[in-house]
C-alpha cells in the first residue's frame, strides 16, 4: 500500500520505534523486535483491547453444558474485556472420545423411546420432519434410516467429488455445494449420533475455536497450551489473556503475563484456586452461563483503565532524558573551562595558603609573628 502514497511512505520510513530491553521472565527469555512502517502501526492498533482465549479441555471440559452454548457464553463474556482475536483449545484424544454422563442418559432415553414407537405403545404428537428435504415421518427411527440412506450418501458423493477436483474446478464445486453441505451438517447434528464421542471438537470449531489434538501422554495438552500462550505473548498479539482451567501448572505463565503488563482472566470452578489468586479477575462456569461475568467485567475494565492512567502519571527520573533536554554535562564543561585552576599568580597564593596553614587553628598570632609576616 505504501507505493500508492509516496509522501506517506517517506514520512513513515522516517519514524523509528525504540524496542524494549530484553526482559528475563520466569520460564524463557524473550526479545521484542522493532517493526517499521504501517505494519507496526496496524499491529499496535490491533493489539489494543484485544483478547485471546485459551481452553484446557483436559482439565475443564463442558460436561454439564452443551458445548456450543458454553462457547457462545464464554465468547460473550470475553468480548466484555475487549475484541476477541483468537480462541484456542487443546485436549488429548481421550477427551474427544469421552461421552459425559448426561449425554449417555439422553441417548439411553432416546433409544427406549424409539423401541416404544416401533411397537406402537406411544406415538409422537408432531411428526419428525427431515430438515434437508422436508419429508415427514411418524417414528424417529424411520427418519434416521431415511437420512442415512439418502442424504448421508449424497453428502459423501459431494465430498469425494470436491476432493478429486483440482484448481478452478475445485473452487467452483466448493461454491456450488457450500449451501447444501452446510444444510446437511445442521440437520445431521440433530439426527445422527456422532461416531466418536459426542461431537465436542466439531461444536467448538463451529463456534469459532481452533482445536488442537495432542497425544495421550500426561501433561501433553498443558505443554502445548502453555507454549501457545507464550508464543502469543512473545508476538504481542493480545493485551488480555483468558484461561479456562483450574490446573495450577499455569501459574507460572500467568505470572509471566503480569510481568509483561498483560491482563489475565481465569474461568474455573475452584473458588480459591491458585490461578484465581494470581489472575486479575476470576469467574466460575455458573457466572459465565448466567451472564454475571459480563456485568462484573465492566467494573474490572474500569479498574484496569484507572491503573493505566495512574501508571502514565507516575514520574520516574531518567538521567539520559534530562541530559538530552537540558544538556547538563555541556553546561558543566563550559563553566569548568572558564575557571582557572593552573596557578597563574606565580605561586604567591599557594605560599600564602601554606603559611596560613603552618600553625594550628587554635593558636593566635602573636605580635612578633605579625611583624615577621609584614617584613617578608
Amino acid at each position: 500500500m505504501l507505493h500508492l502514497f509516496p509522501s506517506i511512505n517517506n514520512s513513515v520510513q522516517s519514524i523509528r520505534f525504540k524496542t524494549l530491553n530484553p526482559c528475563i521472565s520466569l520460564s524463557r527469555l524473550c526479545h521484542f523486535k522493532a517493526k517499521r512502517g504501517f505494519d507496526s502501526l496496524n499491529q499496535t492498533s490491533s493489539v489494543q483491547n484485544s483478547v485471546a482465549v485459551f481452553w484446557d479441555l483436559d482439565n475443564k471440559p463442558p460436561n454439564a453444558f452443551p458445548p456450543f452454548e458454553a462457547v457462545v457464553k464464554l465468547k460473550t463474556a470475553a468480548s466484555s474485556f475487549g475484541v476477541v482475536r483468537s480462541m484456542v483449545a487443546y485436549a488429548n484424544q481421550h477427551s474427544f472420545s469421552y461421552v459425559p454422563k448426561a449425554v449417555r442418559e439422553q441417548r439411553r432415553e432416546r433409544k427406549l423411546l424409539n423401541q416404544l414407537e416401533n411397537k406402537g405403545v406411544i406415538k409422537s404428537i408432531d411428526p419428525y420432519v427431515c430438515k434437508v428435504c422436508g419429508r415427514r415421518f411418524y417414528t424417529n427411527e424411520k427418519l434416521v434410516n431415511h437420512f442415512k440412506q439418502i442424504h448421508e450418501r449424497e453428502h459423501q458423493k459431494r465430498v469425494n467429488q470436491i476432493e478429486s477436483a483440482r484448481g478452478s474446478r475445485r473452487v467452483k464445486l466448493v461454491g456450488k455445494y457450500s449451501m447444501k453441505m452446510e444444510k446437511y451438517k445442521n440437520a445431521a447434528r440433530e439426527v445422527l449420533t456422532p461416531k466418536v464421542g459426542y461431537g465436542l471438537a466439531d461444536e467448538l470449531k463451529r463456534a469459532g475455536f481452533w482445536v488442537g489434538t495432542v497425544s495421550n501422554r500426561p501433561q501433553a495438552a498443558d505443554v502445548a497450551l502453555r507454549d501457545h500462550m507464550v508464543d502469543v505473548m512473545d508476538k504481542r498479539k493480545a493485551e488480555c489473556l483468558m484461561l479456562v482451567s483450574d490446573d495450577s501448572d499455569f501459574v507460572g505463565v500467568l505470572k509471566e503475563a503480569k510481568l509483561r503488563c498483560l491482563k489475565t482472566v481465569v474461568v474455573g470452578d475452584a473458588d480459591d484456586g491458585a490461578l484465581k489468586r494470581v489472575a486479575d479477575a476470576g469467574f466460575s462456569w455458573t457466572e459465565i452461563l448466567k451472564g454475571k461475568a459480563k456485568k462484573e467485567a465492566v467494573s474490572v475494565v474500569g479498574k484496569w483503565k484507572d491503573r493505566d492512567i495512574l501508571k502514565k502519571l507516575e514520574w520516574t527520573y531518567d538521567p539520559e532524558v534530562d541530559r538530552k533536554l537540558y544538556g547538563s554535562e555541556d553546561m558543566f564543561d563550559d563553566e569548568s573551562e572558564d575557571l582557572d585552576f593552573d596557578g597563574s599568580d606565580d605561586g604567591n597564593s599557594s605560599n600564602y595558603i601554606h603559611k596560613e596553614d603552618s600553625g594550628a587553628w587554635w593558636e593566635l598570632d602573636t605580635e612578633s609573628d605579625a611583624d615577621s609576616s609584614k617584613s617578608q
